[in-house]
């Protein structure tokens, strides 16, 4: 009697979740839904939102609306999203330099892991290796033969100490077991024009912002960051295959939302995100910028999350970079 009294309870009570969650769904959106980009208008994390609004708008029935809050290297919009009321209401879309963060700053508002519900990632790019034409290396097996018969005698450009820019290549350097030199810039733009003058002779960057310099004929792309060949340039192999086997670094912006928002409400944005993501429209719209659509599930996106985030403090602490 016992067993059939607790099975009842059970099913009474899985009813009641169900029920529950439908009502929470049924209710929501209630409001305008906004979407915080924790970076200033413009670059990818930027247009990543701006793509996704309006057609999430369209399915949802509410306005959906894109609020720009940079500061603080990412954090003052994301812990705007952490600390907001988990309704659905307000999400974030946030770049890879979330798993950084905590290794980077000395004072993180937020833990990445535990106050975010991760939803799935709506974009993603390898990074590529470029060198200038004149180096005697055309492949990643040269360019470590080289480094290591000169210890010290190459140098690398980054957009900034502690960013994928420099992480990419300290990453590079541990696996490789090679000496090269890191060269900050301030941004992108100053570190690709260093490696065309030659104060360089090596950098990692986004894929669309070196492409034409690459096909040009003005850089030498020697590989891709990723785990597979990216479908920007098939013709590039990655640096695991070139003769560093597991090398992987990939950049994302991955949509999340306040920790404890209601399950269905969080599969109910899956579902409606992930069906955007398969529009054709958006999937060449972000193949135009050299990127890959996402659509990582939640759990697996969350495993990553906090394997990147272990990943990047070991490269960190190996490379010397202090935190802020």
């Amino acid at each position: 009697m016992k067993t059939s009294m607790a099975i009842v309870a059970a099913v009474v009570s899985t009813l009641l979740i169900g029920s529950a969650g439908a009502a929470a769904v049924a209710r929501w959106p209630q409001l305008p839904v906004r979407i915080v980009v924790p970076q200033s208008p413009g670059g990818l994390t930027d247009l990543t939102a701006r793509l996704i609004a309006p057609r999430l708008a369209e399915r949802l029935g509410q306005p959906v609306v894109v609020d720009n809050r940079p500061g603080a290297g990412s954090m003052v919009g994301t812990d705007l999203v952490a600390k907001a009321a988990p309704d659905g209401h307000t999400l974030v879309v946030v770049p890879s330099s979330i798993t950084i963060i905590p290794s980077i700053y000395k004072h993180v508002p937020f833990d990445p892991v535990r106050d975010f519900a991760p939803l799935t990632t709506l974009t993603s790019y390898p990074s590529i290796v470029v060198v200038p034409p004149a180096l005697q290396a055309t492949s990643i097996k040269e360019l470590i033969a080289l480094a290591k018969a000169r210890p010290g005698a190459l140098n690398y450009a980054s957009g900034g100490a502690g960013t994928p820019t420099q992480l990419g290549p300290e990453l590079f350097k541990s696996m490789a077991g090679i000496d090269i030199v890191h060269v900050p810039y301030n941004g992108g733009g100053p570190a690709i024009t260093a490696l065309l003058g030659g104060q360089v002779q090596l950098y990692f960057g986004p894929i669309a912002t070196v492409l034409q310099l690459v096909r040009g004929g003005k850089l030498r792309a020697l590989a891709v960051t990723g785990a597979r060949r990216s479908s920007v340039v098939p013709e590039v192999p990655t640096v695991a295959e070139s003769g560093l086997p597991g090398f992987e670094q990939t950049t994302w912006n991955a949509l999340l939302a306040p920790a404890r928002t209601p399950p269905a409400v969080l599969a109910q944005l899956v579902t409606d995100v992930g069906a955007i993501l398969a529009m054709s429209a958006i999937r060449e719209r972000f193949a135009a910028e050299g990127v890959e659509t996402g659509g990582m599930p939640p759990a697996l996106l969350a495993a990553n999350i906090k394997s990147e985030i272990t990943k990047w403090a070991q490269v960190i602490r190996a490379a010397g970079i202090k935190p802020e």
